[in-house]
């Protein structure tokens, strides 16, 4: 709300800031989030953004294949041994 008022009502962020006793940092960077993804900029902590749900899954995925090679490395390892 505080982000809408500053963009379509064209309040300044400084008087903004002073209002809230916030650093105008603080508003300038949510105002950039908000024009880049809009309402999806403040999903609350219930609600991960979908770039927060790719990275996890991203995550999930590495461990797996990092699970994937050592079970490999030790396989190559045991069949090395049997074979010498």
């Amino acid at each position: 709300e505080v982000i809408q008022g500053i963009i379509e009502k064209g309040r300044q962020v400084l008087v903004v800031a002073q209002e809230l006793d916030i650093h105008p940092n603080v508003l300038y960077r949510w105002k950039r989030e908000y024009l880049l993804y809009n309402e999806n900029a403040f999903p609350g902590k219930d609600h991960l953004n979908h770039r927060r749900e790719e990275i996890n899954q991203l995550r999930k995925e590495l461990e797996s294949a990092k699970e994937e090679r050592d079970i490999l490395k030790k396989a190559l390892a045991i069949l090395s041994n049997r074979s010498q």
